[in-house]
């Protein structure tokens, strides 16, 4: 096995890790439990490595890190919309 098809199968892996709380979150409506701090960094640090891996042309790690950024914004919009607070929640 080739490193860019480890590299591949590694982004596969970390990048289907992701599914199922995107399908949680939009089943459920709510993504209360994850935090802005986490969900924040993560998606910086996401957008940070897709750029990394575009000036490397490192095909694995676009890849992976252009759909798990996507993935991540989709749980950032997905919190955006099915946590607001109710009227009278003293959040």
């Amino acid at each position: 096995m080739n490193q860019e098809t480890i590299g591949l199968l590694a982004g596969t892996l970390t990048t289907a890790s992701f599914v199922p709380q995107v399908w949680k979150i939009w089943t459920t409506k709510s993504a209360r439990d994850l935090s802005w701090g986490m969900v924040g960094v993560f998606c910086a640090g996401t957008l940070l490595w897709l750029v990394y891996g575009i000036l490397l042309g490192a095909l694995s790690i676009i890849v992976a890190n252009a759909i798990t950024f996507l993935l991540s914004l989709a749980i950032c919009v997905m919190k955006l919309q099915y946590d607001k607070p109710e009227i009278g929640d003293p959040r």
